[in-house]
């Protein structure tokens, strides 16, 4: 097969932290169209507030009320705006240093063109139509005298008691690029969609690893014997999963477990299920769980999970140099 695979990949998770008593009462001043910045032991107003001085490391808790004009000390115009930035149209991220502050902020400055933006040009913020309690309740800085222009949507909000302050803040993080598999990988793929497992064998010391790598990683040497290997093979090492998360498929407890193939020698990661969890264990034999013929395409999902088989634990000596 010469076909290269390539398909879109996406990587993607609600960044979400805890915000404490000093970014707290920053994001619930936002929401009341507030800027606070706090005062540091040398005098000097930061914003949005640090929690603990920069200089002494001493905790802050002297607030400051800010003006909502500022003026830019520096600029970067950004001509193709990205996925989740404040402006979707050419826009210039700029540090601002508001009125009253002795720090700048870095924020987007809604500008028709790099004509329009400059060090010392004055500014005030645009606020969103809907406030949450969010960095991005500032929705972006306008030149002043300038209009509003259209806001972006609000961000997502953590759930909270209703007239609870804001204590978490979400920010949503996406990466998306096209990932292109290598010819042996490809191949290696081809085989899965159709109910094959196929790895390669080195020429000088015989290891088989699966999924192909192309070169042996001991030898430096190209491993182009392809081996078809059986949906058989044990349990190397494994985890029992009890923690929920965001996305998860799989109700806890359930069993993540490295699965060494029969004549393989690279164990790679999959689900154990069909038995208990306590009941897995190092040695056991397992075979693949694949899903319905009409569901394969080129993926590892084509295997569902790994189930015991009943027969007799592998002795671990066998395995114990694949750990």
């Amino acid at each position: 097969m010469s076909t290269v695979l390539s398909a879109p990949l996406e990587v993607g998770f609600d960044y979400t932290r805890s915000l404490g008593p000093v970014l707290g009462r920053f994001v619930n001043g936002l929401r009341e169209r507030r800027i606070e910045g706090v005062r540091g032991t040398d005098g000097r107003v930061h914003v949005p507030p640090v929690e603990y001085d920069p200089v002494t490391a001493a905790p802050l808790t002297e607030f400051v009320r800010l003006g909502e004009e500022g003026t830019v000390i520096s600029w970067s115009w950004m001509a193709e705006p990205l996925e989740g930035q404040p402006l979707s149209r050419p826009f210039a991220w700029a540090l601002i240093k508001l009125d009253g502050a002795d720090t700048p902020m870095l924020h987007a400055v809604d500008a028709d063109s790099p004509a329009q933006i400059r060090t010392g040009l004055r500014v005030r913020v645009r606020w969103a139509d809907e406030l949450v309690g969010h960095i991005r309740d500032i929705a972006y800085f306008v030149p002043v005298g300038a209009p509003d222009g259209t806001a972006p949507e609000s961000p997502p909000v953590a759930k909270r008691e209703e007239g609870a302050p804001v204590s978490i803040m979400i920010t949503p993080v996406h990466l998306h690029y096209q990932h292109s598999a290598s010819p042996e990988e490809s191949r290696y793929l081809a085989g899965l969609a159709e109910g094959k497992l196929i790895g390669q064998r080195c020429p000088a010391c015989g290891k088989v690893y699966l999924p192909p790598r192309g070169a042996c990683p001991v030898d430096g040497v190209p491993t182009a014997e392809e081996i078809e290997l059986p949906d058989t093979g044990i349990v190397t090492t494994f985890c029992i999963v009890n923690v929920p998360f965001l996305g998860q498929r799989i109700k806890p407890p359930y069993v993540a477990a490295y699965i060494l193939l029969d004549g393989a020698d690279i164990a790679f990661l999959h689900l154990v299920l069909g038995c208990d969890a306590a009941d897995v264990r190092m040695g056991m034999r397992v075979r693949a769980s694949w899903k319905p013929r009409e569901d394969w395409w080129t993926s590892l999902e084509n295997i569902s999970h790994f189930e015991p088989t009943g027969e007799p634990d592998a002795p671990y000596e066998s395995f114990a140099h694949h750990l």
